[in-house]
């Protein structure tokens, strides 16, 4: 359980970055940009999924190896 919170952490920080990325620079890359019922609002889907990685982290270091 420990690492899918760690992949799920990853995946999510990593999609949030993007998502910054795509909003701040020329570069288009991340899932939030694809996804329509988030026009106008990329910035806080974005700094979302960065809290929710963090949080995710965060649950994965309270968890016992291999439980």
């Amino acid at each position: 359980m420990r690492k899918l919170l760690e992949i799920l952490g990853f995946v999510a920080a990593l999609q949030g970055v993007a998502g910054l990325v795509t909003e701040f620079t020329d570069w288009h890359w991340g899932l939030v940009r694809r996804a329509g019922f988030l026009d106008g609002y990329e910035i806080y889907a974005s700094v979302a999924l960065l809290v929710l990685g963090v949080a995710l982290f965060a649950v994965a270091e309270t968890r016992k190896p291999g439980a």
